[in-house]
């Protein structure tokens, strides 16, 4: 599937942001939009790193946006993986979009953010914010949860189901995407978040497993 096979179905300016880098989907993304990606359904995608998650994320997130079905959240476990990614996305859409990075003071309501369209935080402050009341938050349509295998860590992944529970509660209307490179148990997080699951083994680099023995390596 090529970029030109939706452009009827994206908004023009999100088309132009990727035509330079995009010319054809990668696997794992032709399956996202087969799955209901650009109709607002939740996804659950299971891919290798690097196979292209972010980018499914970003035509959901910015779709809605530029529709104006509201604002983006989207959720990473570390501060440098949010400024990382803060720092993609307003390199590519910060144009049209007015793009924020949350991750300081727990004990506020940062106000300021109703003014922006798409912000990026880790799981603590968007807890915080809920707790604070946050009012922007009943605008937000999309929220994106990277590295949701972290439910199962014991420090991070209270905070993180409580804050999907509470989520899925107060944005009925929410499309939730989650994404992960490594997960045991795929179709019983599927079902917990009502969404759909696409999982996808390819990856731009193969990988080749084997066996270090005395400076030495035997590939399977």
């Amino acid at each position: 599937m090529k970029l030109d096979d939706i452009k009827d179905r994206i908004p023009q300016p999100l088309y132009n942001s990727l035509l330079p880098d995009i010319e054809e989907f990668r696997p794992a993304q032709v399956k996202s939009i087969n799955a209901g990606l650009l109709e607002k359904k939740n996804l659950l995608v299971c891919t290798p790193t690097a196979s292209g998650k972010t980018l499914i994320a970003e035509l959901a997130m910015v779709k809605n946006i530029l529709e104006n079905k509201g604002k983006a959240i989207y959720i990473v476990p570390l501060k440098a993986l949010a400024n990382e990614k803060f720092k993609d996305f307003k390199k590519r859409y910060s144009s049209y979009l007015k793009i924020a990075l949350s991750i300081g003071d727990l004990d506020s309501t940062d106000n300021y953010l109703s003014g922006y369209d798409l912000v990026v935080c880790t799981a603590e402050k968007l807890d915080s914010l809920i707790r604070h009341k946050a009012e922007w938050l009943s605008k937000v349509a999309t929220v994106v949860v990277d590295e949701i295998h972290l439910l199962n860590d014991p420090h991070r992944g209270p905070t993180l189901e409580i804050l999907i529970t509470m989520l899925k509660d107060i944005l009925p209307n929410l499309q939730l995407i989650a994404l992960s490179a490594t997960i045991g148990n795929p179709k019983d997080l599927a079902k917990w978040l009502n969404a759909n699951l696409v999982i996808d083994s390819w990856r731009p680099v193969e990988l080749h497993k084997g066996i270090c023995y005395k400076n030495e390596v035997e590939f399977e």
